[in-house]
């Protein structure tokens, strides 16, 4: 699974400033989401497996548009925007089979969760925002693969900047609003109004923050310190988008990253205390999105408590993750831990650094959607749809969207 942009080839990366279309030339990895019908229908979607008819339960809140900020998580095409760097594999089939019949950008076989929560609220998918000719007045996509959420400079400062790749940190990401602001909206009263019945998505911020200094050799202990800069980073994107007018947001945490097939590879071991002895995930990486986690929901309750106007939701991707890990056929999975999309069986997680989706012997199973891992980095269609109903309805929000 995934959830987090990697600094590999395959997927993912990072920022220098308001250079929206610069890539820097990815290096290779170190080795190693009422009424009573509609709870009802909400608490079916966690049993059954037919998660598109959970989707399609309406509810009479609604919105007028969706603005969606993030990485590749999110990210609907806005890398390959202007062009398809040479090494992204992302943007070469099987990405976008069970959907869209072809690669658009997203990191997936198909639709992301923020696809979903349009879907949901009969608004068309947000467009890439920097996709040309698009109408943008039901909402924006202004995620890119490779966010982060600190600054270029961080990096710079700390000598990682060689696995920071291309423009789009949230700073960069809600300037690109603002220089959409103009088509959107008249005056400042008009904008504050229409961002004020629009819904945000935040994110997924912060997994490039911690990929960046981990992937480059920076010590544990180090990169635990980086936690409350990058929440707080978040934080400050946030109320920015208050500021813009914002009031319903939807901010996700991260991953349990030490699931995901890429990390279980590069960080394998034979101590199995380094292993979760129920779920096969690695500790110390999952403690470290945990403490993210933490973080970020504390600096969220405190935007809440200053704007009591706002609605601001955590996104729990974590709780969700996991629950697909421990309990996977509940949801319809046949794999939890495996690469749909990867190095032909290889291994016990189908993951091969040099065999990865998209690349010359890498292949694709039959039936993605009874898998949680699309390519061992991000999630298939099937389980972020699971996801964006845990938003909407519950448990995997909180608040709900529709709460």
């Amino acid at each position: 699974m995934r959830g987090i942009a990697v600094v590999a080839s395959s997927s993912c990366c990072r920022h220098p400033q308001h250079r929206p279309h610069q890539q820097r030339r990815p290096p290779p990895v170190a080795p190693g989401r009422l009424q009573l019908a509609v709870a009802v229908v909400a608490a079916l979607c966690l049993l059954a497996a037919a998660p598109a008819r959970c989707l399609a339960a309406r509810s009479k809140k609604s919105y007028e548009a969706i603005f969606s900020f993030g990485d590749s998580l999110s990210d609907a095409g806005n890398l390959i925007a202007d062009g398809v760097p040479k090494a992204l594999t992302t943007a070469r089939p099987p990405y976008g089979m069970t959907f869209f019949g072809r690669p658009t950008g997203r990191c997936s076989n198909g639709r992301l969760v923020v696809d979903f929560l349009a879907e949901h609220f009969g608004l068309p998918l947000p467009p890439a925002s920097k996709a040309h000719g698009k109408d943008f007045s039901k909402g924006a996509n202004f995620a890119i693969t490779g966010a982060t959420a600190l600054e270029y400079s961080f990096f710079k400062q700390h000598g990682i900047d060689q696995r920071i790749w291309n423009t789009g940190s949230i700073n960069t990401q809600i300037g690109w609003l603002q220089d959409m602001k103009p088509s959107l909206c008249k005056s400042e009263s008009e904008c504050k109004d229409y961002f004020g019945k629009s819904l945000f998505v935040v994110g997924e911020f912060g997994g490039n923050d911690y990929n960046a200094p981990l992937f480059s050799g920076v010590a544990f202990s180090e990169v635990k310190t980086y936690v409350p800069l990058v929440a707080k980073a978040i934080a400050n994107g946030v109320e920015k988008l208050i500021e813009l007018g914002a009031k319903d947001m939807v901010v996700p945490g991260v991953l349990p990253i030490g699931c995901f097939p890429l990390y279980l590879t590069l960080y394998n071991t034979s101590n199995k205390a380094d292993y979760n002895a129920r779920t096969g995930c690695l500790r110390r990486y999952n403690r470290l999105a945990f403490h993210h986690n933490r973080e970020l929901k504390q600096q969220l309750d405190e935007l809440q408590k200053k704007y009591p106007e706002t609605k601001i939701m955590y996104g729990d991707y974590f709780k969700a993750a996991m629950q697909f890990v421990v309990s996977p056929g509940n949801f319809g999975f046949s794999s939890a831990m495996q690469a749909c999309c990867g190095a032909g069986g290889e291994g016990n997680y189908n993951f091969n650094l040099k065999k990865k989706c998209g690349e010359d012997g890498a292949s694709v199973c039959s039936n993605p959607s009874s898998y949680v891992s699309w390519d061992g980095i991000h999630m298939t269609e099937a389980a972020y749809r699971y996801v964006a109903n845990g938003w909407l309805n519950g448990p995997y929000a909180e608040p709900p969207i529709l709460k």
